[in-house]
């Protein structure tokens, strides 16, 4: 018979989870704003002592860990969206698999490097996640390549690249901030390789959209797919950056306007493409590049 003192009170766990997902909220905006911030900053931000936090992160590696896997799991549920979004009625395809080129399947749990940082170590900011599991996301799949069960799938006839990229922007906006500050962090933290790797599937999705784009003459060939992509990533992160210093406000639609315009879609269509996302109704076609 197990005794009582074998795991702690219910309670006791959700403090637990509450204070750990405070700290990475402190980290996040903390780190944020510079990303040479103590992590005695961080425990002030958040209201702990230090002791507190290096009961939850032995050090700031593993307060990275932690972080980055949180923005992960956030672009990774971001992405499945996304994919759900895109599989419209009609399309053969399931929740969370999409009609368009590029469209990363939904995160799979796998166990992060910063599991056991902890005691009940658990999902952090705006995550469900009781475990302490890392959900990452999906590798995305370009246009027409196989399927996970192995068939070979192609974009439908009517599948809209410049709605699908809009899509894409507006679904991320709001984790912005986490995609930004981890970009930031990750290199110095975990090395350039490693930030490459997780961000894989968000930009190889970016990437297939904007190949099928440039086939269909929806968006500009001027450059090739991975070089545009790279450049409407920066374009974005500048964005937000203002946003961040309170230069502007945007809920997403300007900035997903401005990512169309970038590719190549003209400014009225790009403008009505963003608000037809907002209210139901047919979406105008993007003027071909020819």
């Amino acid at each position: 018979m197990s005794s009582p003192t074998d795991r702690p009170p219910a309670r006791q766990r959700r403090r637990t989870r509450a204070t750990r997902a405070r700290i990475l909220d402190a980290a996040l905006r903390e780190l944020g704003r510079n990303p040479d911030s103590s992590l005695g900053d961080i425990a002030e931000a958040a209201g702990v002592a230090r002791r507190t936090l290096y009961t939850h992160f032995a050090g700031r590696a593993a307060l990275v860990r932690g972080l980055t896997e949180d923005a992960m799991r956030a672009i990774g549920h971001a992405m499945a969206d996304v994919g759900a979004l895109d599989a419209g009625p009609g399309s053969g395809r399931g929740a969370g698999e999409g009609s368009g080129p590029g469209t990363a399947s939904a995160p799979d749990a796998a166990s992060g490097p910063d599991a056991a940082s902890g005691p009940d170590a658990a999902s952090g900011p705006g995550t469900a996640s009781a475990s302490g599991s890392v959900s990452a996301p999906g590798s995305a799949s370009g246009p027409g390549s196989a399927s996970a069960s192995g068939s070979v799938s192609a974009p439908a006839s009517d599948y809209d690249p410049a709605s699908a990229l809009a899509r894409f922007v507006l679904t991320l906006w709001p984790v912005g901030d986490a995609y930004r500050t981890l970009i930031g962090l990750a290199p110095q933290d975990l090395g350039p390789d490693h930030l490459s790797e997780l961000l894989a599937p968000a930009r190889e999705t970016v990437a297939g959209i904007l190949a099928e784009g440039q086939r269909r003459g929806v968006f500009h060939a001027v450059v090739p797919p991975g070089p545009l992509s790279a450049a409407v990533e920066a374009h974005l992160l500048a964005l937000l950056g203002t946003v961040n210093a309170g230069i502007w406000a945007d809920d997403g639609s300007g900035a997903a306007t401005s990512a169309l315009i970038a590719a190549g879609v003209d400014s009225a269509t790009a403008t009505a493409t963003v608000r037809g996302l907002h209210a139901p109704g047919p979406l105008p076609a993007a003027r071909r590049h020819h």
